[in-house]
């Protein structure tokens, strides 16, 4: 941020008076030969001792004279310890650690002590440092102190510079403070930093203890807890020097005060990552720099923009809105800034093209409107700005070509043209004198190859890149031999560009820490051993590469899946020791796992799936502390599951379906407890389902276990998995009933019927998730849509009994699978509230009764096989049923009747035209009414009369019963020979006349 960066020319302004002031006072009675204080030797010495420095950042600190240690300077006239710098500003190699020895109390004229950047865990900062009656500057950023700022500080009344900020790069150690009141003993104090400071307790006072700062030329506070305590007006105001306040990430939700533009002196403001909005105030000073990033401002900032063109037009020379609701189009206002270098306007909901005004704006160096809804072409009139140096067009709704006049950006570093709808072609006139050029990346949206480049073969550059990114455009079929320019190249990205050759040798010389040469048809071998820059990433992934696997060395991120690579994986591949995503799916390989693999510890992803491998799973990788992805699917691995697997809780992902594993689940699977998605379907699995799937795996979002040995009943446990939105234990043994509880399944029964992907846990960036399922009658493999299938099949089992009502809780369920199983009783009728179904499977069971008329109204389904039941009664004519034109989905239900099948319904009564003779004989019958009421009064009388006559005889006389039932079997065995004899005929009759036709 602007703010922090003004943080380096203060302190260097003040070191150089400082020096200046030791200077004059030193002028006078100099001895160079005398040595340091002995006292403050040994103070030093002690304070070095109770400090941790494992790199030896003070092993100058021996000897007699200290004003000669690193870090330590000396008065020119006393040669009194003055100043103590042992600030660290590299890497976290050198970081000084340990306590602070108050034996710094007897450097009596210590008047500069920084030990910023340091790592000192958290320990609270010395209440001690209160009593350096000379102490002018002291800096403890960023050094890792905790607990309760000492107020003791205000003690200091000398200090001019106070820096406590802390910007929180992992686990924050969170400084606090009571009261802010102990500032007002700093009345010198010129700048202040408390950023990363929890304010929280002392919020409601916290300007009035600033305002007694009357020197004050710089206010850090940013992220110090201040959200419910942001003053709109100021009584009196006495901080009059301000030149920067930064007070960004506090959450202030408020509307912007005006007491900010009345201080004249003020240049840079920072109110960034808040959640201001509303009015903005009629009159603004002469700002510099000015963030109002990541807040709630909506169109009513276009009102700020044209306010800030009036008054500060010639001043302002940055300006963020990033991150807000503006809605609307791009003022002509923003013209107005004559000196404006900075404008950052992404992710801010600007819609429509560029304003005209754009062009006036001839001092810009950055442009960055990225992530808006922007349209139209690029303006020509953008090659005026002679000045630019990053411009940013991506994530837009841009279209048409990109000008020529972008080639006259002489100084232009950075060129971002990602994710529009670009067409034309691009030539060298576009890089004619971008000689600058250093970035350049041009992604557009898959499927839009509506964009060619146009260079020469022999075409040498006039720039020199060090990242270049072009995907789903057409380049060349041939590899471009012009890269071999780019010396400096650290970053190749030619995704999906057209590409049919090898991979030239020489690429392998460059230095390079991404190459991402996916989606080409590049062919050939690799050499078998290949090094990269460190910590590199390679993707070389779905290409016609072929031979064996090369072992990659200094690649933390490597993809080769999908290509023709063939034999086994290389031994030795447990060497390449920074690996944290293993890729080789989709290939030929062959022979076993190596154990090798088990020496990768910073392994978190492994892709082995869709290959030829065998043996077991190794169960030597005890060591892979970091797995999240384990997919060893498609191949045809045998034996267990190794207990090693779930011995770590951050497992995610565990595919191992389609391969030949057996056994029964052992129980150490259980402590899988963050899994999202398990993968055991078609493999050799037995026992039962374990009920600790249910109890243990809460975050489970995909259970596929179709296609094994499993048997029993469906543990009611898994209905309590909230997540659950894939379950598919599909060609089993498994019998019982259909839980009722399914019917509670959160994520069916929830949300939209097609849930966000953006918003679904379980995307990675790294991997791309699959499985297989059967969707429409149709076993498909499902990828980037996988996280809104939702499925239910139970399908090709013995599970028996009705089909529980409470299923028809599950709204949002797209299939439901429940064929080839014993169901019985009828389909509910209150299926039709299943809105969201797609696929309804209830083949081959026993189910009766009609076809429920709610069905109907299901109008998302597209698929549907009812037949092999006892389903009886018309089948609905309305809506999807329409378009269910094939016989098949209804067959073997002899019962049923009406379009597609042949057998017609009768017509009920009232419904059909009838003719004058049917209206004579309803006359008739009418008439005859009383005489048919009384035959059927008589009938019914006489049927139980009838059957005791006869069956009350049978059972009440044994000869005559056992007669009857001989009789009985005799016809039946007669039946039964005649007709076996007649079917015999009847084949041989058929079998003699298909061989004469």
């Amino acid at each position: 941020m602007a703010s922090r960066k003004s943080i380096l020319p203060l302190a260097v302004v003040f070191l150089v008076s400082l020096f200046l002031e030791l200077l004059i006072v030193g002028a006078v009675d100099v001895d160079l030969n005398k040595g340091c204080i002995e006292v403050e030797r040994k103070a030093l010495l002690e304070f070095k001792h109770r400090l941790k420095d494992p790199s030896g950042r003070l092993s100058s600190w021996v000897g007699a004279d200290c004003c000669k240690w690193r870090g330590i300077d000396c008065s020119y006239r006393t040669r009194n310890v003055v100043k103590v710098d042992l600030r660290h500003r590299d890497d976290f190699l050198h970081e000084l650690s340990g306590e602070i020895s108050d034996s710094l109390l007897d450097l009596k004229h210590l008047n500069f002590l920084d030990l910023s950047g340091n790592y000192f865990q958290g320990i609270p900062i010395p209440k001690f440092l209160g009593s350096f009656k000379r102490l002018r500057y002291l800096n403890l950023s960023n050094a890792e102190f905790g607990g309760m700022i000492p107020p003791h500080l205000g003690n200091l009344s000398q200090l001019r510079y106070l820096d406590l900020n802390e910007e929180f790069y992992g686990v924050p150690v969170v400084k606090s403070v009571s009261t802010l009141s102990w500032l007002s003993g700093l009345s010198s104090l010129k700048y202040l930093g408390l950023g990363g400071v929890n304010l929280s307790k002392a919020s409601t006072n916290w300007m009035q203890a600033v305002n007694m700062l009357p020197s004050l030329l710089e206010l850090h506070m940013f992220t110090c807890e201040l959200s419910s305590h942001f003053p709109h007006s100021i009584p009196f105001f006495n901080i009059t020097f301000l030149s920067l306040i930064d007070l960004s990430s506090n959450d202030f939700n408020a509307t912007l005060p005006g007491w900010f533009f009345n201080i004249s002196t003020l240049e840079d403001l920072d109110l960034s990552d808040n959640q201001l909005n509303g009015q903005f105030p009629d009159s603004f000073g002469h700002l510099v720099t000015l963030d109002l990033s990541y807040n709630n401002i909506g169109s009513e900032g276009i009102e700020l923009v044209k306010g800030l063109s009036v008054y500060s037009n010639n001043s302002l020379e940055e300006l963020n809105l990033a991150g807000n609701q503006f809605s609307c189009h791009l003022p002509d206002s923003l013209g107005n800034f004559n000196n404006l270098r900075s404008l950052y306007l992404m992710k801010s909901d600007f819609v429509g093209p560029f304003p005209s005004s754009i062009q006036n704006l001839t001092n810009l160096e950055i442009l960055d409107v990225s992530r808006n809804s922007i349209s139209g072409p690029i303006p020509t009139q953008l090659g005026n700005m002679i000045r630019m140096k990053i411009l940013d067009f991506s994530f837009n709704l841009m279209n048409g070509t990109v000008p020529e006049s972008m080639g006259q950006l002489m100084e232009l570093t950075e060129l971002y043209l990602d994710w529009n709808s670009w067409e034309g072609v691009i030539s060298e006139i576009h890089f004619s004198n971008l000689a600058k050029l250093e970035v350049f990346s041009l992604y557009l949206p898959p499927k839009k190859q509506s964009l060619h480049f146009h260079v020469r073969p022999e075409w040498i550059p006039p720039f020199s890149l060090m990242s270049i990114s072009i995907c789903n455009c057409y380049l060349s079929p041939k590899f471009p031999s012009w890269l071999r320019t780019q010396e400096r190249l650290k970053e190749i990205t030619l995704k999906n560009v057209g590409i049919l050759d090898s991979i030239p040798e020489w690429l392998w010389k460059l230095d390079i820490s991404r190459l991402d040469l996916s989606k080409n048809q590049l062919y050939g071998k690799l050499p078998n051993s290949l090094s990269f820059g460190s910590n590199a990433l390679v993707d070389l992934s779905f290409n016609h590469l072929e031979g064996r696997l090369p072992l990659c060395f200094n690649v933390i991120e490597l993809f080769l899946g999908h290509n023709l690579f063939s034999g086994p994986i290389p031994p030795n591949i447990g060497q390449l020791s920074s690996l944290s995503i293993l890729d080789v799916s989709g290939n030929l390989l062959n022979g076993s796992i190596p154990s090798s693999i088990g020496k990768l510890k910073n392994l978190w992803i492994i892709m082995l799936s869709t290959n030829h491998l065998a043996g077991v799973i190794p169960k030597n990788w005890n060591d892979l502390h970091e797995l999240l992805t384990i997919d060893l699917s498609k191949n045809k691995l045998s034996g267990g599951i190794p207990s090693w697997m779930c011995s770590r809780f951050s497992l995610t992902w565990l595919i191992l379906g389609d391969n030949n594993l057996s056994g029964e689940l052992f129980p150490n699977l259980q402590n899988c407890t963050w899994l999202y998605s398990l993968d055991l379907g078609n493999n050799k699995f037995s026992g039962e389902i374990p009920k600790w799937i249910g109890k243990k795996m809460s975050s489970l979002k995909q259970l596929r276990l179709r296609g094994n040995m499993f048997s029993g009943n469906i543990p009611e446990q898994l209905c309590g998995l909230p997540h659950l939105h894939i379950l598919d234990v599909a060609l089993n043994n498994l019998s019982g009933s259909i839980p009722k509880c399914l019917g509670n399944l959160i994520a069916l029964s929830s949300g939209n019927i097609l849930a966000s992907m953006s918003d679904y846990p379980g995307r990675h960036a790294d991997y791309l998730e699959h499985m297989e399922l059967v969707v429409k009658g149709k076993e498909m493999e499902f990828e980037s849509i996988l996280p809104i299938v939702n499925l239910i099949d139970l399908s090709s089992n013995n599970i028996s009994g009705e089909i529980p009502e409470e299923l028809m809780n599950l709204t949002t369920l797209g299939t439901l699978n429940l064929s080839r199983n014993a169901l019985t009783g009828k389909i509910p009728n209150k299926v039709g509230v299943m809105r969201g179904l797609e696929t309804l499977d209830l083949s081959c069971n026993h189910l009766s009764g009609s076809i429920p008329p709610s069905m109907s109204s299901i109008t998302s389904l597209n698929h549907l096989n009812l037949s092999h039941n006892l389903l009886s009664g018309p089948i609905p004519t309305t809506n999807q049923f329409q378009t269910f034109n094939d016989p098949s989905i209804y067959e073997a239900n002899l019962g049923l009747c009406g379009l597609p099948l042949p057998t017609k319904c009768s017509a009920p009564n009232g419904h059909d035209h009838k003719n004058e003779q049917e209206e004579e004989e309803d006359e008739d019958e009418d008439e005859d009414g009383w005489e048919m009421s009384w035959f059927f009064i008589s009938m019914g009388l006489g049927f139980p009369v009838g059957f005791w006559a006869v069956c009350g005889s049978l059972a009440l006389n044994k000869s005559w019963r056992h007669a009857y039932f001989r009789f009985i079997d005799e016809s039946r065995d007669e039946l039964y020979v005649f007709t076996t004899v007649n079917l015999s005929r009847l084949k041989r009759n058929w079998s003699s006349w298909l061989k004469r036709g």
